[in-house]
């Protein structure tokens, strides 16, 4: 621990030390920001549509496994981050040091994935102000906007500013969802009996409460929280626990969304039986719900949260997996070498060409996208491997911290161990579902 002459040293304006040997005296409220940002970026609008369409189908019968979800990703994001700060490492140099093939399939991952995301977070930002501006120019348009916006902004900005912002973007969230929560008047009552684990009596009851509990939160963007510790100028043991209470931070966040949304489906569509689509489009539907219910006021400012959701995960992911694709070529390029957590503090990678590449390729290649029907194969692999990261990172985060790779005294314990079995036994499932329901027969 830092001693009261290390306290005394100057910090910088995001409340981290120019020293790369400086940690707090004990975990601190100030120190806050990763986890908010790993929240923002975790929960899009997909995940809200999800949790609404739970809320309408089942009521609060599922509140519960809204709640497990949290837990099962603060475990693999405190797994990513103790990594980071233990072994003072970053997490592709870990999957590196697991063998080739994990290089091989994180490049496969992110060059797909990035490609069709790009389109989907575009289209899912614009769709908002589309609503808001309905004369002012076509979803298309809106979409690139908004993908150029994001390209601007994280392209000229480092990790402090981006943080600060995204904090405020998390801020017009919270007050949205809270609001609409509160506003259609949830009956605690049942709300509370949610929280018992019943399965809903419907048929695939199982899946479709696994599916809650995997969607809450986050797929690549619980990796690129270990990053964010990193360029948040975290990069050594003595900030483990400001590290663990951010991450806590992060994902009652993450609860505090899920739950008012599903409070919001429960109160609002299942008790007038009201069924929505599933995607984005559904939260538009909502939109017209809450006009005829509430007046076209609330429907505004429910828009307003809704690109706030959007635009927070379209940003958070040009930043976070940016900087891991950046990482992952600073790696090659040393020949294998060990590279430090350190080298993400200073910011430079920030500045780097493959982090600037990787930004250009999910803003312009996925514009086509938006002009076009996605191509049908592609959104097959995207949709696999999508299903596959998790399953992926629980397993390595496993192995890394059982091994010597970790430092003794930061390796897991029973309750982490028992965790990452949990999350990885239950995003092999969805997994496995999300490749059978793909419709095979069409792809050749």
């Amino acid at each position: 621990m830092a001693d009261s002459s290390e306290n005394t040293q100057a910090t910088q304006v995001d409340g981290t030390d120019s020293s790369p040997d400086f940690s707090p005296r004990r975990s601190s409220w100030k120190y806050i920001g990763p986890g908010i940002v790993v929240a923002a970026t975790g929960v899009g609008a997909g995940d809200l549509v999800a949790t609404l369409i739970a809320g309408s189908s089942f009521g609060y019968t599922l509140l519960w496994a809204a709640v497990i979800g949290c837990l099962v990703k603060i475990s693999l994001a405190e797994a990513a981050g103790r990594w980071h700060l233990s072994t003072g490492r970053t997490l592709f140099d870990g999957w590196a040091s697991l063998g080739r093939w994990t290089t091989w399939f994180f490049v496969v991952y992110v060059v797909i994935w990035g490609f069709v995301y790009g389109a989907a977070a575009m289209s899912s930002s614009a769709l908002p102000l589309q609503a808001l501006f309905p004369d002012a120019m076509d979803l298309e348009w809106w979409g690139i906007a908004c993908g150029l916006v994001g390209l601007v902004f994280v392209w000229f900005n480092k990790y402090a500013v981006f943080e600060k912002v995204m904090t405020v973007l998390v801020g017009v969230m919270f007050v949205v969802t809270v609001y609409l929560a509160i506003r259609v008047t949830p009956n605690l009552g049942e709300a509370f009996a949610g929280l018992l684990p019943v399965l809903p009596d419907e048929e695939d009851s199982v899946l479709n409460t696994l599916g809650l509990i995997g969607g809450v939160g986050g797929t690549i963007t619980l990796a690129a929280y270990g990053y964010w510790v990193n360029a948040k100028g975290w990069t050594n043991t003595g900030w483990m626990k400001v590290m663990r209470l951010d991450n806590r931070v992060a994902y009652v966040t993450t609860g505090i969304f899920v739950v008012a949304m599903l409070f919001v489906g429960a109160e609002l569509l299942h008790s007038a039986n009201v069924a929505i689509a599933s995607g984005d489009k559904g939260l538009l539907q909502l939109t017209d719900i809450l006009e005829d219910e509430y007046g076209s006021a609330t429907a505004k400012f429910f828009l307003v949260g809704f690109f706030a959701t959007s635009f927070t995960s379209l940003i958070g992911v040009w930043h976070g997996v940016s900087l891991m694709f950046a990482d992952f070529v600073a790696r090659y390029r040393s020949a294998g070498e060990t590279v430090r957590g350190e080298e993400i503090a200073t910011g430079s990678r920030e500045r780097s060409l493959p982090f600037r590449l990787y930004l250009l390729w999910l803003t312009f290649p996925p514009i086509v996208l938006l002009f076009q029907d996605e191509p049908f194969r592609l959104i097959i692999i995207y949709g696999v491997l999508g299903a596959a990261f998790l399953p992926f990172l629980a397993g390595t985060l496993l192995w890394l911290l059982n091994s010597a790779r970790t430092p003794a005294p930061w390796r897991n314990g029973a309750l982490s161990n028992t965790m990452l079995v949990i999350a990885g036994l239950l995003f092999l499932v969805l997994c496995v579902k999300q490749i059978w329901d793909q419709p095979w027969s069409e792809f050749f």
